[in-house]
């Protein structure tokens, strides 16, 4: 059974700063910060705290206690086998929680705190100072820790580690299909990732940066081709995808190594690595669409294999797109970018 797993930031900014800041992550869905209570007051926030202040939730103490209506824990340097045995045997008393640092040796460790206690009602909270150590934590053994405390300045960071977590979402809209129309051959870029993808999950993509359509993955075969599970047959080379900070890249950017965003048909977002970019001419459609006033379009290829959702979760094959019909979108008003990033003031028009 998955854990609830949870991202908790260790704000490294000044105490000005910190308001705004802490804004900024509660809108991304942050509900724990690691920082002392008594620098929140006069901040509107709904976040738990967790710090050595007894006023915090989550109370981090030199040893073994309770604290009546508190969350009681505490924080270990693990160096040897000898501090993960002591970790158990604090974690036998009753701690709730356990904050584990590990320095040059990070999987091994945590592999065997993990397989230690996870029959124990203890949570296990590692620290990590960077998004890519957030992905080991979470990962380690399939079942990860309970927690990553991230310490960070950055939104663009916590939005990043976020993905890592899987509580990344995407708004998905309907929008109206306003026409289909062939063009001709065009290079078209097909996405071989090194995960297997589900029934509902896919890329968004299109040619505007504000309006991108979810295509799904070949996971679904036909008389004629056998299922593809790790590829999404994207679209057109100039086209656009999201990454995890929230830049865009183009399609034929992508190349092995690169990391692209899958996202299901409930707009929850997860990480994927591109194992193979293939980039190859084919007979192309341009479909355009509407929602909420926003109108978009994406350059596909023109094959049965290329899938859009349909708002009740069913796909729709590009080739049997009619005018009309509706699909899953993720559309909002347009802002300028500049090399992927947005640029909120500048003025741009996208046909």
């Amino acid at each position: 059974m998955s854990k609830n797993r949870e991202l908790i930031i260790a704000p490294k900014v000044s105490r000005g700063e910190l308001g705004k800041f802490l804004v900024e992550i509660e809108k991304e869905g942050i509900k724990t910060v690691n920082v002392d209570p008594s620098s929140m007051k006069g901040i509107k926030t709904k976040m738990v705290t967790v710090h050595t202040s007894q006023s915090a939730n989550y109370v981090i103490v030199d040893r073994a206690t309770k604290l009546k209506g508190k969350k009681v824990g505490m924080k270990f340097k693990v160096l040897s086998n000898a501090d993960i045995e002591r970790i158990l045997q604090f974690s036998k008393t009753g701690l709730d929680f356990v904050i584990v640092e590990v320095k040059d040796w990070k999987i091994i460790p945590l592999e065997n705190i993990i397989a230690k206690l996870h029959k124990l009602h203890t949570k296990i909270f590692a620290v990590a100072n960077t998004p890519e150590e957030v992905r080991k934590m979470f990962s380690i053994l399939e079942i990860g820790v309970d927690g990553v405390i991230f310490s960070t300045s950055s939104v663009n960071e916590v939005k990043e580690a976020l993905v890592y977590l899987g509580t990344k979402n995407f708004e998905l809209k309907p929008a109206k299909i306003l026409e289909i129309k062939e063009v001709g051959n065009g290079e078209r870029v097909c996405v071989d990732t090194a995960s297997m993808l589900g029934r509902g999950e896919g890329m968004l993509i299109g040619s505007r940066s504000n309006f991108l359509f979810l295509v799904h993955n070949e996971s679904v075969g036909s008389s004629f081709t056998s299922p593809r599970p790790f590829r999404v047959n994207a679209g057109a080379v100039h086209c656009y995808t999201l990454s995890s900070d929230g830049t865009t890249k183009y399609l034929s950017e992508l190349e092995t190594g690169s990391e692209v965003l899958v996202v299901d048909s409930h707009g929850k977002a997860r990480r994927a690595t591109v194992g193979r970019s293939k980039i190859e001419s084919r007979p192309m459609l341009m479909i355009k669409a509407q929602v909420s006033g926003e109108l978009g379009g994406i350059i596909a290829q023109n094959a049965e294999t290329i899938r859009f959702v349909r708002p009740n979760g069913h796909l729709v094959s590009v080739t049997h797109l009619k005018k009309g019909d509706t699909v899953l979108v993720h559309a909002k008003p347009a802002t300028g970018r500049h090399f992927g990033m947005e640029v909120d003031d500048e003025y741009i028009m996208e046909k």
